[in-house]
């Protein structure tokens, strides 16, 4: 029988994992993080071989994995702009309504219009990490579940269960070999089965979401959802960031595994086992991003440890073997993911708390809509030849970006960078840019 006590311990259990202060929302948003991370892990490694076997060309799956982040970019500006209006508790059971609709439509529908439809007003995620709807709602509101001293960490923590979770989906990838082998049940209808099981975790993602407290709700007083002292900031933000992100679609790990596919011949199980060991370091990596940003700030968290793992996506083309590529995107992937906790953690801390949902949405379309632009280019680019050219041009993009943003925000501290003696009494806004006097 469960007792009042034995409530209490599973919920201090269950908070451990969280830094301290931390509320029991947030413990929600991290589970329902990990669950959709779970379906876009094998997802991202399944939709380019599910959608050769219904007999699209390179430069078909380039243009509806492009559908997929255009309509994310859509809907997430869309969601920035209602997050003051509508109950955030609200929007994500509807996104979790739409998450359903998704994995049925691609499991159940095998004409091009219809799969670009359905790929544009979905949630598909191609990419490792999460490029949603989901993903501004739940960004502005873990801030309001924390002490600001625990953010970065609290971020880490959302990031490192969605790399975790995202790698053992992957690894999931390979059931339909298995399942093949075992039971000779023909893989494209297992592929099918697979989307199937992404619209099961949709439900349970909503189930979760239902749970929310009406706490999570932010107050009158910062409901606003549009931009206003930190407009500057977040808008220079959002453009560096669609460089990056540009890059980031050239890389995806779709992409990433129709090159593999293509230049190695790989088996579907293969390549589900390697992306879950990348996630795997990915997913690890972002344990030592709290660490890092205590000991040498949120920008330089973000530059030096992305700057090399760029370097090892360029030469990954260069590789003459399977072995010594698949060296070059594990070193990429234990360093390429400690920017993402110290990315948005510093988007939250130089914004007021009423401009969260804005500046969230307003920095997260730039990552699926530049991202939407490149798959077409990569495809068309693996459709001419094995190379990994998509690979080397996005490292050289990345790079400059990571050089850009240094040069412009090493000096625009988050209030707990900045020293005690000339830190305000009042609620901070955010830091002033480079060449931007108080005045301002």
């Amino acid at each position: 029988m469960t007792t009042p006590a034995t409530t209490h311990r599973g919920t201090a259990h269950r908070l451990r994992f969280l830094p301290q202060g931390t509320s029991s929302d947030a413990a929600i948003l991290l589970a329902a993080r990990g669950l959709r991370a779970y379906g876009d892990g094998f997802i991202s490694v399944l939709l380019p071989l599910h959608l050769t076997m219904l007999g699209f060309s390179a430069v078909d799956i380039g243009i509806l994995t492009t559908a997929t982040l255009l309509g994310s970019a859509a809907l997430t500006l869309l969601v920035g702009n209602l997050a003051g209006r509508w109950p955030r508790r609200g929007l994500l059971i509807r996104a979790s309504a739409l998450m359903i609709a998704t994995g049925l439509g691609f499991a159940f529908l095998d004409g091009f219009w219809p799969l670009l439809i359905v790929a544009f007003i979905g949630t598909l995620n191609p990419s490792s990490g999460d490029v949603s709807i989901f993903l501004p709602t739940e960004q502005s509101l873990l801030p309001q579940t924390t002490p600001a001293a625990s953010r970065t960490s609290l971020f880490a923590r959302y990031s490192l269960i969605g790399s975790l979770v995202a790698a053992v989906g992957a690894l999931s990838a390979g059931l339909p070999d298995l399942f093949e082998h075992w039971w000779d049940i023909p893989i494209d209808r297992t592929i099918s089965g697979m989307f199937i099981a992404y619209a099961v975790l949709g439900v349970v993602a909503m189930w979760f979401y239902r749970h929310l407290s009406p706490r999570i709700e932010p107050g009158a007083a910062e409901r606003s959802s549009r931009l206003g002292p930190s407009k500057r900031a977040v808008y220079r933000l959002a453009a560096l960031f669609s460089i990056d992100s540009f890059a980031s679609g050239l890389a995806l790990q779709s992409v990433i595994a129709l090159w593999l596919f293509l230049k190695f011949d790989l088996s579907v199980a293969t390549a589900g086992t390697i992306f879950f060991w990348t996630g795997l370091l990915s997913a690890s990596s972002q344990l030592v991003a709290p660490v890092l940003a205590r000991r040498i700030g949120l920008v330089n968290t973000m530059v030096f440890t992305h700057l090399p793992a760029n370097v090892f996506l360029m030469l990954a083309p260069f590789m003459p073997t399977l072995p010594l590529a698949i060296a070059c995107l594990m070193i990429r992937s234990a360093l390429s993911q400690m920017d993402v906790p110290a990315r948005t953690s510093y988007v939250m801390a130089v914004v007021t708390p009423p401009e969260r949902a804005a500046a969230a949405s307003v920095t997260t379309v730039p990552k699926s809509l530049a991202t939407a632009l490149s798959p077409i280019l990569a495809g068309s680019l693996l459709g001419m030849t094995a190379f990994g050219w998509p690979l080397l041009i996005a490292g050289v993009l990345k790079s400059g970006y990571d050089i850009t943003l240094f040069a412009l925000f090493r000096h625009v501290r988050p209030p707990e960078e900045v020293p005690v003696a000339s830190a305000p009494t009042a609620v901070p806004g955010p830091p002033p840019l480079p060449g931007q006097g108080a005045q301002d």
